[in-house]
């Protein structure tokens, strides 16, 4: 039960960083490499552009249309929404599912709840780590490119955020599934206590004949 709720703490922790960098600014911003005076500052997310003068007041302006985006912004989108989605389904099921809440039913059904919740949340850090990924290498690889003559970005705060959100939820989900695997000892442990209990349960009365008493014996150790 410990275990299930420190899985659950990590992995939902990990949902509410990954659902955090979608409303914040800083995924790009632009570099002050190579720049003698800096006047405006520009920086961008999956939602829209802005930019920043020197006297820090910000014009920003949505993008106007989904379609005419570029393909990783789109499929970046894609991810972090799923990702989030993904998260919440994970802490729904984790909270039907754990030994502490008195939802669920019975224990087995409970185990079966947690092992998908646990899958839920790898899934969503899973997608939360291939968006980032994918638009820190699209920054990335436009930054280090000398045919690029436009302006350069470098990585912004949302993405470490979304790193971090990201491995949280996988380390909680694997840790989810492993909380419902009972050891081997104790599934050895567990047996032998059943048949002794049989065995003593099943001793025939003193009365019995010692040819009776040796058949019900070996009756008993076949079982």
């Amino acid at each position: 039960m410990f275990q299930e709720i420190l899985a659950f703490i990590l992995a939902a922790s990990g949902w509410v960083l990954v659902t955090s960098t979608l409303p914040t600014d800083y995924w790009k911003v632009s570099t002050l490499d190579g720049s003698v005076t800096i006047t405006n500052t520009y920086w961008s997310n999956l939602w829209k552009s802005c930019v920043t003068d020197s006297t820090g007041s910000s014009s920003c302006k949505d993008f106007p249309s989904m379609l005419a985006l570029d393909g990783y912004t789109q499929a970046c989108r894609g991810l972090m929404i799923a990702a989030v989605c993904l998260g919440f389904f994970g802490s729904v099921f984790a909270l039907v599912g754990m030994k502490c809440t008195k939802i669920g039913g019975s224990g087995k059904s409970k185990s079966r709840v947690t092992c998908f919740a646990g899958i839920d949340f790898i899934l969503s850090g899973g997608c939360s780590l291939s968006g980032c990924s994918l638009y820190a290498y699209k920054i990335t690889s436009e930054f280090y490119d000398p045919m690029v003559v436009e302006m350069k970005y470098e990585l912004g705060a949302a993405l470490f955020i979304g790193w971090a959100g990201s491995i949280l939820c996988i380390l909680g989900g694997i840790a989810l599934c492993f909380s419902i695997v009972q050891s081997p000892k104790g599934l050895y442990e567990q047996k032998r206590y059943t048949v002794t209990v049989l065995y003593v349960a099943d001793l025939p009365p003193p009365g019995y004949s010692s040819s009776v008493r040796m058949q019900h014996f070996d009756k008993n150790m076949y079982v």
